[in-house]
């Protein structure tokens, strides 16, 4: 049966409509509905463990049936979610804007965005277009870790991480960080921090596709690798 799903606030901004159409069988449960739902807005998908459903305007258990022709709402948490959608897996174009958005505040005097791109030639190879894949909910504990990492080294810092999987042509967004500091400096390193060390140890790989070949390829080194050098000289 077809369900329509109302959402509000940031789910409503980030999905980019205010009500989504889904498909579920009869009988279907919650919990369901909400897997249903990741799939048909992906841009979502790493907000619905922390939002509620409801059913005619009922807060709905996770077991609980979906009744045919109930109207149904995707509720955001009143507060919370926002450090969610600061690390992001997605198969949604991204936006350097929303990124800055994420950690502008009235402490930070510099921001600083790193916003990385499919080129066509690798020495001197033709990349038709690369195609990611991702362990999503790892790289978004692991995107968590390194902002950790970083709000230690640079206290004051505030970092937000995105990175789009799926297939990418040429010039295309792959991944932005943003990282918002007291002083210019801090964010220079802390940026460069952020993505050495996610290319160390957020699992995401690429799959360059050439005109003759294709191979897939991951930095990934373990929890045993030490913290990439901060220095950007390194």
């Amino acid at each position: 049966m077809r369900v329509s799903v109302l959402l509000f606030a940031g789910l409503a901004e980030r999905a980019g409509t205010r009500q989504l159409e889904v498909e579920i069988p009869e009988g279907a449960t919650v919990e369901f509905l909400l897997q249903q739902i990741g799939q048909t807005a992906p841009a979502l998908a790493s907000l619905l463990p922390s939002c509620f459903v409801s059913l005619n305007q009922e807060y709905a258990a996770p077991d609980q049936t979906v009744p045919a022709n109930a109207e149904v709402a995707l509720i955001p948490p009143v507060s919370g979610g926002e450090d969610s959608s600061r690390f992001l897996v997605t198969e949604e174009p991204l936006s350097a804007d929303t990124l800055i958005k994420l950690v502008s505040n009235p402490h930070a005097g510099a921001v600083l965005t790193f916003v990385g791109t499919v080129r066509e030639f690798t020495k001197g190879q033709r990349t038709v277009y690369l195609s990611y894949e991702a362990y999503a909910p790892m790289a978004v504990e692991k995107m968590k870790q390194i902002a950790a990492e970083i709000e230690e080294r640079w206290p004051g810092a505030q970092v937000a991480m995105h990175h789009r999987i799926g297939q990418l042509s040429i010039e295309e967004i792959a991944v932005i960080i943003a990282v918002a500091t007291p002083h210019r400096n801090e964010s220079f390193e802390a940026g460069r921090y952020a993505i050495e060390r996610l290319k160390q140890i957020v699992p995401i790989w690429k799959k360059e596709v050439w005109e003759d070949g294709s191979e897939w390829k991951g930095h990934q080194q373990g929890p045993w690798n030490p913290l990439a050098p901060a220095d950007p000289t390194v």
